[in-house]
């Protein structure tokens, strides 16, 4: 029996990354002996094991052998005859089909040492191109790792074309596509995800919704970028720059998906984008079963992000029902939420990613006039029920007014 560290944990090791998880493999083993030694089976297609001790995952050396379609369209074969070398085959990049023995002695028999030195993300073997789920882990390693230069190798990216083009991308079930796409969308650089799922023509497939922005031209006087794709991007780059959370990078990515429905003879106005777009975000949305929270927001912010732009000029009764409508008084959080989305829209426009948004402290001091309303004086005067709800609508609208005088533009 010999053990190995694979993968993630050699590769980032040698890029002088933080190791986080570590990954074993065992060579000439079976499962009645990883079991002999304490180790606790937690696999169901393939034999994986959990340390006694430590509570790493060991896995035995497999081979695989595409038999359906899809992610898991595969038949793994276990047995203490594999060897490392035939383990390390069936994964999908070299820079993640290095290893590692207790000695520190490192096993790369296809070159990931040295792509990882040309900063290239190159398949191990054409078995690439059996598993569509690769697409989107290819472009996410890109999002990972373009602050340190890497790029997709052209034969990587031609196999990812041929995936895309074959119809298996299709196959991917809802959660392990938006397993990748919410893991990618956290990384540095998520714009790089989408782009290179562009370039590979997956985009069309998985968000024709987004593809559709590409070449779609806005007023150069507001977007000095032009492209609404473009600016989708520049919009994902600044959510990542100031850390925002999924729920928001997830909202800039659709918030103009109606742009993509104007007309030709419209362009470069997007009149009511805002409305046209929502049927197109629920449907993004349900495609992928995108969590509670990024649905809601990616739909408000949809519907509302030119709102939070007009702010300054919003009149106290359309400002009432903008908060009515995220429930600032039970969650607050998520106002603040739709109003980070709203500023990285608007630093996301060539040339002003530096520009001052104050709508920002706008909005906030609204939400803060509107909930220091308090209920017990409206119910010592007698109000209840229905009456109550009416009595405190119109007590925060007076607070909005009073609010906006003493705000004025």
């Amino acid at each position: 029996m010999q053990i190995y560290k694979v993968g993630g944990a050699v590769r980032d090791r040698l890029l002088g990354k933080p190791v986080t998880d570590i990954d074993w493999v065992v060579v000439g083993a079976t499962a009645e002996e990883m079991l002999a030694n304490g180790f606790r089976p937690v696999g169901s297609d393939f034999p994986v094991f959990l340390h006694p001790k430590s509570g790493e995952e060991y896995a035995l050396a497999r081979t695989e052998r595409k038999s359906g379609r899809g992610y898991g369209g595969f038949t793994f074969h276990a047995s203490p005859e594999v060897t490392l070398e035939e383990d390390l085959i069936r994964r999908d990049l070299t820079i993640n089909a290095m290893a590692e023995d207790d000695q520190g002695v490192l096993t790369d028999p296809y070159h990931g040492q040295q792509d990882l030195e040309n900063r290239l993300l190159r398949h191990v073997s054409p078995a690439f191109a059996e598993d569509p789920l690769r697409v989107l882990r290819v472009a996410r390693f890109a999002a990972r790792y373009a602050g340190l230069g890497f790029r997709v190798a052209p034969d990587t990216l031609e196999l990812m074309r041929q995936l895309s083009e074959s119809g298996e991308l299709e196959a991917l079930t809802p959660e392990r596509s938006w397993k990748e796409i919410s893991r990618a969308l956290m990384e540095d650089h998520p714009q790089v995800f989408i782009q290179v799922l562009r370039d590979c023509g997956a985009l069309k497939v998985l968000l024709p919704e987004v593809e559709a922005l590409f070449g779609v031209p806005q007023p150069v006087a507001h977007h000095p970028e032009i492209d609404s794709g473009v600016h989708t991007l520049s919009v994902l780059e600044q959510a990542a720059l100031h850390k925002q959370p999924l729920s928001v990078r997830w909202a800039c990515l659709l918030h103009d998906l109606g742009k993509g429905l104007t007309p030709q003879s419209e362009w470069p106005q997007h009149i009511a984008h805002e409305h046209k777009g929502l049927k197109l975000i629920k449907c993004v949305n349900e495609r992928f079963k995108a969590p509670r929270d990024c649905q809601e927001l990616a739909l408000l912010v949809g519907q509302y992000h030119t709102h939070g732009h007009r702010a300054l000029e919003l009149k106290p009764s359309t400002l009432a029902q903008l908060l009515q409508s995220f429930d600032v008084y039970r969650r607050p959080q998520r106002f603040e939420e739709f109003i980070a989305a709203c500023e990285m829209d608007a630093r996301g426009r060539l040339g002003l990613e530096e520009r001052a948004y104050p709508q920002a402290d706008y909005l906030r001091g609204a939400a803060t006039a509107a909930r220091t309303v308090a209920v017990q004086p409206l119910l010592e005067q007698g109000f209840k029920g229905p009456e109550l709800g009416e009595a405190l609508k119109r007590e925060r609208l007076k607070a909005l007014k009073a609010y906006k005088e003493q705000h004025p533009q």
